[in-house]
């Protein structure tokens, strides 16, 4: 397995439809109604890949995908896809799969801290107007220049309430900080947070590379995001997402055009990403999009309409495969009018009339040649898959979890001293100073000699500015 190969094959009509490995970082689309196929589709596609050595990182929203791990059971019905589509290379397989979940249940702990998702993504999860969204950056502005880091749910929140206290004070230094805006970002939280979504805010927070990885006998490693509870969440779960591609975005070096991508990374339900999002959070994402496959990162987006997602990022999907859509109303006519346009034209084809014709597994594809030049589209039946169709087996499963390598490294939480211990110890020296002594100079003093002591214990050196990226920033330990 993990065999050099120029091209996976995804699909068939008279011949095999491939999709070039050296063009799988331009990116890709998978769209269709609900039930044409979609998720199959994202299922071999993430098998091919693996078997190609390329690392896959994906979301299991419905519980059906994590079956990667087991090989499938041909009964008559996949028999007789087989021998229609004269399909000779099938084998049934089981791929390596990794579970992941950021609560920590169905797979190993996914978590990162505070500080590392920033204050934009953080304002986005915590559905902040501008003037939240100003006073949280303030919160990061404060932290930076007093030198003290964010880590968990009480760090913020201490932070928080250090500013709602002292609002007056910076207020003054950083321009309004109103006490009404930072109780509204403390109420969100604690909304959040009894969502369950604290657990993510934690150490030790997750290494990217643990994502990008492989078998022993070369088969890239496939993440599965373990996310049917996640997905009750939308806005957590779009927002992981995006921060895990940011991250990406910001700590993997420039690689330029490789034979096959270093990772591809598969983002189901991508609407919601783009749901009530303002424009400038729009042209950030469609930015990562842009400059991430000089990273060797190929980003396929998962959705129902083409028109779901904003014509900037649609632009940037050079591989697409596109199931049936139905035209009822006039707004899915205009989806099946968009979705026909973008093909490259084949004149044998009505491409507009075909896409409601399209029957379950059956797809239209269009995947860049040699030259980077979308090919003329094509009619197809998507492979089957070799692993299982359906729900893994729960014995199977924990045989996964337990086989993650990365699994003991993450699955206890590290409290360390950080921002809420901090500020503590702050609270502290104040109340032991007479009265007459007080003064909110001494008091900023004090902090940045407590805070600059116990950075130093811990190893964290950060300078006057976190450098962020788009989003925010990871700085590393």
């Amino acid at each position: 397995m993990g065999v050099h190969m120029e091209a996976i094959n995804i699909a068939k009509n008279n011949k095999h439809i491939q999709l070039r490995l050296d063009m799988a970082n331009r990116h890709g689309l998978i769209a269709g109604a609900t039930g044409t196929g979609k998720t199959v589709t994202l299922k071999v596609l993430a098998e091919q890949f693996s078997k190609a050595g390329v690392p896959v990182f994906l979301a299991d929203i419905k519980g059906d995908l994590a079956s990667l791990a087991e090989p499938i059971e041909i009964n008559e019905k996949i028999q007789q896809r087989l021998d229609t589509m004269g399909i000779d290379d099938y084998t049934p397989n089981q791929f390596p799969v990794r579970l992941w979940d950021i609560f920590g249940e169905q797979g190993t702990p996914v978590r990162t801290t505070i500080t590392e998702m920033g204050p934009m993504l953080l304002s986005r999860l915590l559905e902040l107007n501008d003037t939240q969204t100003g006073v949280m950056n303030i919160a990061f502005k404060i932290c930076d220049e007093q030198g003290i880091v964010m880590l968990d749910y009480k760090d913020l929140q201490a932070v928080l309430k250090d500013m709602y206290e002292n609002s007056s004070e910076y207020s003054g230094l950083y321009g309004n900080v109103a006490k009404q805006s930072v109780g509204a970002i403390q109420r969100r939280l604690l909304e959040l947070e009894a969502q369950g979504a604290e657990s993510f805010f934690q150490e030790p927070s997750i290494e990217l590379n643990d994502f990008i990885q492989h078998s022993e006998d070369g088969q890239g490693i496939i993440n599965v995001l373990m996310a049917e509870n996640l997905y009750t969440k939308p806005r957590l779960y779009s927002t992981f997402l995006l921060w895990l591609l940011t991250e990406l975005f910001e700590e993997l070096p420039e690689v330029g055009d490789l034979d096959k991508p270093k990772l591809v990374f598969f983002f189901d339900e991508a609407h919601l990403l783009f749901d009530d999002a303002p424009k400038a959070f729009v042209d950030q994402v469609e930015q990562v999009v842009r400059l991430i496959r000089s990273k060797g990162v190929g980003v396929y987006f998962i959705t129902q309409n083409p028109i779901d997602l904003p014509d900037e990022v649609l632009s940037q999907l050079g591989n697409r495969v596109q199931h049936a859509l139905r035209s009822f109303t006039p707004r899915d006519q205009k989806a099946v009018k968009s979705a026909a346009e973008t093909f490259r034209q084949n004149p044998e084809l009505d491409v507009e009339q075909v896409i409601g014709e399209l029957k379950t597994g059956e797809a239209l594809i269009s995947c860049l040649n040699e030259d980077g030049q979308p090919s003329i589209v094509e009619r197809a039946l998507i492979r089957p898959p070799e692993s299982k169709i359906g729900v893994i087996d729960d014995t199977v499963k924990q045989t996964v979890i337990e086989n993650n390598p990365f699994h003991h490294q993450y699955q206890d939480i590290v409290d360390r001293e950080s921002a809420y211990e901090m500020l503590e110890k702050k609270v502290e020296k104040t109340q032991k100073v007479p009265e007459t002594k007080k003064s909110t100079k001494k008091d900023n003093i004090e902090f940045k000699r407590v805070a600059t002591n116990v950075l130093s214990t811990v190893g964290r050196q950060i300078g006057k500015e976190i450098v962020r990226n788009l989003f925010g920033g990871r700085k590393r330990r």
